[in-house]
This record gives C-alpha cells, sequence and structure tokens, in this order.
C-alpha cells in the first residue's frame, strides 16, 4: 500500500515553459507591451542586498539581512527577422539597441508572468523592472539557426504587479486610432489599438488593403488602397475574430 499523501484536487504540475516577458515599446506611463516569441531556457533571479547586521550577541558569528532583492534573467531567442527590412522582430530588435547604447538608451522596461498552459495563472508570479541588456550569439555552428543568449540586469528595486497573463482565449482586436487623418490613396496610415499582432486582413470601406506590415502587437502600417474621399470603416481581421469598424477620415 503506498504512503504517498495525496495532492489536494485539481493540483498540477508545472511546466518549464509556462512563463512569458514582454518589454515595453511605448513609454512608462503608456507601455505597449511585446511579447519576446520564441524563446527558451528563461530563468529568473531575484539576487539580495546584504547588510551587516553582527553585534556582540553574534558571539563571532556572522549576521546578515537582506535589505533589497533585484531583477536578474537570461534565456535564449531564436534570431527571426522580416524578409523584406531584413529587421528582427521588434522585440529582438528592442534588445540589440539596448545592448548596443550607452546612458538611458540602454535601458529596458520589462515585465515577466506565469503563463500556464492550463488553469488560472498564479497571480502573485509577475514583476516589472528596468533592466539593462548583454546578448552573445549562442549558435555558431555552420548550420545550425541563429540563436542568441540574452542576460538582463535590473536597475533598481523590481516592482511585484498583478499578472497581466489573461489566459489562451483569442480575442478580437481593437483599434483605438488611425493616423494621419486626411491621408490619400497610396499613402501610409498607422492603425494603433491592441490584438493586432498576426493580423490576416485589413479592409478599408471594404477594400482589401494588400499592403501593410504588422510592427507590434498595438501597431500596423499599412498602404490605402484606392478609394473615396470621407469617412470609411476601417477593420482588422487576427485568428481571434475582426474588430469593430473604426472610422477613419480619408482624403480624396
Amino acid at each position: 500500500m503506498s504512503n504517498r499523501v495525496p495532492l489536494p484536487a485539481g493540483t498540477v504540475l508545472g511546466k518549464s515553459f509556462e512563463y512569458g516577458i514582454d518589454c515595453n515599446l511605448g513609454t512608462p506611463g503608456a507601455p505597449v507591451w511585446q511579447p519576446f516569441r520564441r524563446i527558451s531556457a528563461w530563468q529568473p533571479t531575484h539576487p539580495p542586498v546584504n547588510t551587516d547586521v553582527q553585534t556582540y550577541d553574534d558571539m563571532g558569528s556572522p549576521n546578515e539581512e537582506v535589505t533589497g532583492r533585484g531583477f536578474a534573467t537570461s534565456f535564449t531567442i531564436q534570431g527571426n527577422r522580416n524578409v523584406n527590412t531584413g529587421l528582427y522582430l521588434p522585440e529582438l530588435e528592442a534588445l540589440v539597441a539596448a545592448s548596443k547604447a550607452k546612458g538611458e538608451g540602454a535601458v529596458l522596461d520589462v515585465r515577466w508572468y506565469h503563463k500556464p498552459e492550463v488553469g488560472t495563472p498564479n497571480p502573485n508570479d509577475a514583476g516589472r523592472a528596468l533592466v539593462t541588456v548583454e546578448i552573445t550569439r549562442s549558435n555558431t555552428d555552420n548550420s545550425g539557426i541563429e540563436v542568441k543568449s540574452v542576460t538582463l540586469t535590473g536597475k533598481g528595486e523590481f516592482e511585484p504587479i498583478v499578472n497581466p497573463f489573461p489566459g489562451w482565449g483569442l480575442t478580437a482586436p481593437l483599434i483605438t486610432t488611425i493616423s494621419p487623418a486626411g491621408e490619400v490613396t497610396g499613402g501610409l496610415i498607422t492603425i494603433t489599438g491592441s490584438g493586432l499582432l498576426d493580423a490576416t486582413a485589413i479592409t478599408i470601406d471594404g477594400d482589401v488593403v494588400s499592403e501593410f506590415e504588422v510592427i507590434n502587437g498595438a501597431s500596423i502600417i499599412a498602404v490605402l488602397p484606392a478609394g473615396d474621399a470621407g469617412a470609411v470603416p476601417v477593420v482588422v481581421t487576427t485568428a481571434g475574430g475582426a474588430s469593430t469598424p473604426y472610422t477613419f477620415e480619408r482624403g480624396a
């Protein structure tokens, strides 16, 4: 007869891949969170800052108190590029730029969080920090894929946050702004909002937009197709569905 103590009902074993990390491509006050895609080997730590509080009462034994906690992590990321522009995915571009910069240009705003395969995410396993970046090229053989090893080192104290992971259910995208107003046929417009990553189609007044580039989950650049001037509905479609039509005032 087994003497193993049974686990509570509903208990599942955690998986090594159940974490996510995003970088802020916006501003501290108006963040635009872009997930790091194609990562592996996620290893977060919270290194302590110790202060010696030894007194006579310790009779010569060491006595240190943790007076602060930082944040550091490492992971690997695949070097996916856009075949037309040659650029990496926007989150990797941000890492590479910070790894070559100085001063505030070398600092990224990141957040990390528990992202379970099934069930509710841990509400206490999430945080946000300012970090500096170091990158090395991992695969240097003659036939492997491009992989970069990333090390993030926190600046100052990290901030515990509410876990932002909503679960794996797909939701329709949301358009919040389109600029510039009055753009004419053949001009570039920027569609901003949320859930725009991996957009599969865009229509303007029912006409299919044949040329567009998804920059990140919050913005798309599109070429305005031919059409009449005036207020026209714009719809973005992803695997999560079609957005509510957004009224855009286009020029002639």
